[in-house]
């Protein structure tokens, strides 16, 4: 059988990591790394009536019909959990004892799909900034840059609205949000899914209490939305007469269910701060998102936190093609803390923490050199004459090695507490472990360093209240870099908007409050922005169905820096733009679209229909112009693999003609532009440049946009199969021996303990449909026996000749690799057995691997890539 371990998806919450690339095959453990469960699949039924059975079931339920149909079949199978919401989604949870009967079952008359089961176990959180009790000061510009502020103005609070939030459950006795749980407060209603001692592997305990005080990341998703504004730090939910319905999950299924029954429910809005990089449109949860959507609910998902990861990356269940995917923009200001300066003259001195470093007692500084040009500042052990460190406060300079090293290197000489001073590359929060210690800007490192070389006796205190500052970030306005980038691999427009989620103070746990980032913190931005938009104009499907549009037709372009001349940042990771909700609500002027999606080079549609609308009082003039975003360049040049982010940006640039450039509308009148938008020439196509911009339509103030979104290359010559040496120093595909080294002659496995072997593989692009099969030792691809990756022409019937003995694995909708989310695949061989549980006669074989390409024909062998693996002998 093939062994199967879990791959995590993730809260939409960005912390700091290290990239570390892998430099060896000896980092991998021998434990398959596949994204979906063995043998565990959803299926889903759309006509029961026409699943051909046996006999008569006039008035069954599709439940009933559907099992008489696979015991008729003779399939095996347990049913873990059904599925029965008319309207949106019916089918069944269930195991197969064979996986081969997936396929046949997908092909069924009345059988609409068969899709893996995908597991999301809560991740592990990282440790918040808890903000403490003082006059923090109010940094909600968040309400300011989205005309939230505006809105609130006009007495609209999302009163009447009702949210369902669907994440780690809320901390509903919190003051903020409304202290208590039932009709009379604001948190009216829920569900826990999963116990408190969930962990995405074992059995949930459901309950009707969605409680939850100990993760944390659906309190301060909750206090985003509707946090009333009495409280010490003077902030205020998006939405805070909105009523909430708390949904606690994890858990692929477990997650449908919630999606199910949050429409069951009744909420005009769900929305979503959770999922796990797939890259397509067709995850079970996706579909079940989209379809909820399309009903006229508003949903709102993350896009997801891969931006270091580069484009084709986003995240499902927001890759629904009906959703709302959300990227992040980075607040205006944080609030950081001040540090007082004694004995010299000196401002205070802010340093990058939300909190103050715990240190009561003023305290002299101690600087590791008196070089402010020094690049390894106490990158090493500190000289054997230095004092005992522990009444200092340590000044150090940043550089070359990582922070902790410097702070490891001082606590060896008792240091208790440090300030790293900048060198250049940017304020910001820093990665400490358990040391006390923060980034201070380099002109305050650089006068400390200098007064304390002049024989000042220089102190600094660090206030425990009243010390808080709002710090302008340099980057406010600006896309948050860690914001995944789109599109979806076929070539859906993701992520839609973008919102505030750089550094959001919000409730936690516990009465307390702190600061976050990550699309988490965005996607109830726009879950509130919803809220007003149907208090203002009603609950009615039609404007729920129009919210995206009106959304994305209202956002507002942003560039990719601060600098004058740069381009505006991709559409692939700014969407739209950032969310304005007071224009959506009150510009008279319409589009029948917020996206125009013009596909690859092959399936190119670059005219395309644009209806604009006046919907004013009195009589508009117009005029139509195209502003073009940076075309982003999305593979590496000279290579197969995606570029890293942030992703480079090209001015090469998309022009456009239009059948109309001035006009007039009367009140009410409409009019029908043809877009015609040419794809920018210059460009390589071996880069894949998707390019986009903004078709804007002013009048006036009012300036209204459809963003378009293009591909300058053919997504079919996209090579799927990683067969470079990138990752490992190996050229892969390869199979591991039970050492781990790489097998290159053929090899016999006893499948005795870890003496069996392991494909190891890489995608540099998702693939809609993956194959591995056990083929005779005589197969071939081409001329060579020996590994190869081939694009041969053939059929299916063709490929049969070798001699395919059997299959061992089926793998759907898989996303590309990166180098640190999900950085290979690994499949081990535990036992000789087939896909179906049969056992592999003992003899020699091959493993052939095959990946439809992203446009591919399933049925033309011609559109996959294969690889052939040395010989495996199997002696068990």
């Amino acid at each position: 059988m093939v062994s199967t371990s879990l791959v995590a998806a993730t809260l939409a919450l960005y912390t700091i990591s290290v990239n570390a690339q892998v430099a060896s095959l000896s980092g991998i453990a021998k434990t398959t790394t596949l994204l979906t469960q063995t043998n565990k699949f959803i299926i889903e039924v759309d006509d029961a009536t026409k699943i051909p059975t046996k006999r008569s079931l006039e008035g069954a339920s599709p439940h009933e019909i559907l099992y008489a149909y696979l015991e008729e079949r003779d399939v095996s199978y347990e049913v873990n959990k059904e599925y029965d919401t008319a309207d949106i989604f019916v089918g069944a949870a269930v195991t197969l004892a064979d996986a081969q009967d997936a396929a046949e079952l997908g092909a069924t008359e009345g059988i609409k799909a068969i899709r893996p089961v995908r597991v999301y176990p809560p991740p592990t959180l990282p440790r918040w900034d808890v903000v403490a009790e003082d006059d923090t000061p109010d940094i909600q510009t968040t309400h300011t840059l989205t005309g939230v502020d505006k809105v609130h103005a006009e007495g609209n609070f999302g009163a009447g609205i009702l949210v369902g939030i669907i994440d780690t459950g809320v901390d509903y006795t919190h003051p903020a949000l409304g202290g208590g749980f039932g009709p009379s407060h604001k948190v009216v209603g829920g569900y826990d899914f999963v116990g408190d001692n969930y962990t995405g592997s074992n059995d949930p305990v459901p309950d009707n209490d969605p409680l939850d005080q100990c993760a944390g990341h659906g309190t301060h998703v909750a206090g985003i939305l509707g946090a009333d504004p009495d409280n010490p730090y003077n902030i205020s939910g998006v939405a805070y007469q909105a009523s909430i319905n708390a949904y606690r999950v994890f858990g692929c299924t477990v997650l449908v269910d919630a999606l199910l029954r949050g429409y069951e429910d009744g909420n005009d809005i769900l929305t979503l701060s959770i999922g796990g990089t797939d890259g397509w449109t067709e995850g079970t949860a996706s579909v079940v998102s989209s379809r909820i959507a399309a009903t006229g609910k508003v949903v709102t998902i993350a896009a997801g936190n891969s931006g270091a990861s580069g484009g084709w990356f986003t995240s499902g269940p927001g890759n629904g093609i009906n959703v709302i995917s959300v990227a992040s923009l980075d607040n205006t200001a944080v609030p950081l803390q001040n540090a007082t300066v004694g004995g010299v003259e000196h401002d205070p001195i802010t340093y990058y923490q939300t909190t103050p470093l715990p240190v009561l007692e003023t305290r002299l500084i101690y600087v590791t050199s008196n070089d402010t040009t020094i690049v390894d500042d106490a990158c090493d052990a500190l000289p054997d004459d230095t004092p005992d460190l522990s009444p200092y406060v340590v000044v150090i300079r940043r550089g070359t090695c990582t922070f902790v090293t410097k702070l490891a290197n001082i606590a060896d000489k008792g240091a208790t507490v440090a300030l790293i001073y900048d060198n250049g590359n940017g304020f910001g929060a820093i990665a400490v472990g358990d040391y006390n210690a923060s980034l201070i800007q380099s002109a305050d490192g650089e006068f400390l360093v200098e007064a304390y070389t002049a024989g000042a006796a220089v102190t600094i205190t660090f206030p425990q209240a009243g010390a808080s500052y709002d710090y302008p970030d340099p980057d406010g306005g600006l896309i948050s870099t860690f914001t995944s980038y789109g599109p979806s691999n076929d070539f859906y427009f993701k992520p839609a908007v973008a919102a505030p989620g750089g550094n959001i103070l919000s409730t936690l746990p516990l009465d307390s409050y702190g600061l976050l980032s990550g699309t988490s913190m965005a996607t109830p931005f726009v879950a509130g922005c919803a809220a007003l938009l149907f208090s203002a104009k009603g609950t009615s499907s039609e404007v729920g169905l129009s919210a995206r549009s009106l959304f994305e037709s209202t956002a507002k372009a942003i560039s990719s820096s601060h600098t004058d001349g740069d381009p505006y940042q991709t559409v692939t990771q700014q969407g739209a733009g950032l969310i304005n909700v007071y224009d959506a609500i009150h510009f008279a002027t319409t589009l029948n679209q917020g996206e125009l999606i013009l596909n690859d080079t092959t399936h190119f549609q670059g005219s395309q229909t644009l209806t604009v609308t006046n919907t004013g009082p009195t009589s508009k003039d117009y005029n139509v112009t195209n502003v073009p975003a940076g075309t982003a360049v999305t593979v590496t040049e000279g290579s197969i693999l995606v570029a890293d982010g942030p992703v480079p940006l090209s001015t090469d640039y998309a022009t456009a003609s239009f059948s109309h450039e001035g006009f007039t509308l009367q009140p009410q009148e409409s009019i029908d532009i043809t877009v015609t938008i040419t794809p920018p020439s210059g460009v390589d196509a071996s880069t894949f440049p998707v390019y986009g911009g903004f078709i804007q339509v002013i009048s006036g103030s009012e300036i209204v946009h459809a963003t378009y979104l293009g591909l300058a290359a053919s997504l079919y010559d996209k090579q799927v199969i990683d067969d470079t040496d990138h990752y490992f120093g190996v050229d892969l595909p390869a199979i591991l021996d039970a050492d781990g080294f790489v097998q290159s002659d053929p090899t016999n496995y006893t499948f005795s303990t870890t003496d069996f072997p392991s494909l190891l593989f890489r995608l540099a692009f998702g693939s809609p449909a993956i194959s591995i099969d056990l083929v005779t030792a005589d197969a071939a691809l081409g001329r060579r026996d020996e590994p190869t990756l081939t694009f041969i022409e053939g059929s299916l019937a063709a490929l049969a000749a070798p001699g395919i003995v059997g299959s061992i694995a089926e793998l759907n909708y898989y996303p590309r690799n990166d180098d640190s989310d999900n950085p290979y695949y690994l499949l081990d061989l535990t036992t000789p057995t087939f896909a179906d549980g049969t056992t592999i006669p003992n003899g020699s074989y091959k493993l052939l691997l095959r990946a439809l390409k992203v446009t591919g024909d399933p049925s033309e062998e011609s559109d996959y890539e294969r690889w052939l693996s040395p010989i495996i002998g199997i002696v068990a």
